[in-house]
Parts: C-alpha cells; sequence; structure tokens
C-alpha cells in the first residue's frame, strides 16, 4: 500500500493534495450520471484533469482546495471534499466554498458530514477563515441535509449566474457558517 501525505485526516478519512494518479478514480465518479445530477452534465477524463489541475494551482498558491480524500483503513480514494475560492458574478463573492462531490459506494456512510466538519474546523482554525460558505441548487436536498448537519445556517437562494440557462438546478441556496 502506498503511504499517502495527508494534510489532515478524521475519524476515518484522510485529506490531500491530488496526485496525476488520481485521474482515472476521479474520472470515473465525474462519469457517473448519478453523481453528477445536480451538475449540468458529466465530466470527462480531460476535463476532469482541468479540474485536477486547478485544484493543485489552488493549494499551491492558497493551502487549500477541494481536496482528495481517502478512506484510510482502504486508502481508496472516494472523491473530494474541501474549501475552493468562488469568483462567479455574485453578491457574496469572491467568496470561500464548501463542497463535497463522493462516488455512489461512498454514500450513506457520513462521509460527506464527517468530512466537512473537518474541513471547516482546518477553515477556520488553521487558515484562520471568518466565513465559509456552500451552495446548492434548491433541488439537491442531500447536500442542503449535510450543510445543516455541520451546523450552517441558510442564507437566501439566489439564481446562479453560471446556471441561468438551466432550469432545474438554476434555483440555489446559499448557506453560511462564520467563526465562533
Amino acid at each position: 500500500m502506498i503511504m499517502k501525505n495527508y494534510l489532515f485526516k478524521s475519524a476515518r478519512l484522510g485529506f490531500r493534495n491530488w496526485l496525476s494518479s488520481d485521474l482515472e478514480a476521479l474520472a470515473a465518479i465525474n462519469a457517473d450520471k448519478e453523481v453528477m445530477k445536480f451538475f449540468p452534465s458529466t465530466r470527462n477524463l480531460q476535463e476532469t484533469w482541468v479540474f485536477i489541475e486547478r485544484m493543485q494551482k489552488q493549494f499551491d498558491k492558497k493551502g487549500y482546495c477541494y481536496f482528495a480524500v481517502d478512506i484510510l483503513e482502504t486508502n481508496e480514494l472516494i472523491g473530494f471534499i474541501g474549501l475552493s475560492e468562488q469568483n462567479y458574478d455574485a453578491d457574496f463573492t469572491p467568496c470561500i466554498d464548501i463542497g463535497w462531490r463522493l462516488a455512489k459506494a461512498a454514500w450513506n456512510n457520513g462521509y460527506a458530514t464527517e468530512g466537512a466538519r473537518r474541513c471547516l474546523e482546518f477553515g477556520f482554525e488553521t487558515l484562520q477563515l471568518d466565513k465559509i460558505y456552500s451552495i446548492a441548487p434548491v433541488v439537491n436536498t442531500k447536500s442542503q441535509q449535510v450543510m445543516k448537519k455541520i451546523g450552517m445556517r441558510q442564507v437566501k437562494t439566489f439564481d446562479h449566474p453560471q446556471l441561468l440557462d438551466n432550469d432545474r438546478l438554476r434555483k440555489c441556496l446559499l448557506y453560511e457558517l462564520k467563526k465562533m
């Protein structure tokens, strides 16, 4: 088993920067129609590589990204959970957003909630952020449940500027959590 360098861990998960060897596993997650149900489309291998490179650059520049997440017991990549800067045109941007995308096989195990809690801790304690947001389409009730479980509160509903041509996903909810 390859030892990976984790930036931090939770009880069951390891959080790290992306490796080129993560491409195939993440591409499989991004190609799953059910996983990508609340996005405009699935992502192909090239689009997945662009995402990985963007996260690596963001991590190098800022010290955070949507982290690659492994189950510690198996060393298996299950997707991402982490923090990313959002700069699209909205009255709350630029902002730091917490987000997640997990392989279907990892669903319903509490990983999103466990990992998001640990990433919030990293954001507030290590990065000294004052506020972290989370955004999800109104139809994505599972992500909203995670947002509530990790203590975030709903701020408002808005039309996402990058989803204006998508009637199903355009209406989004903004959640926030402020540093205690």
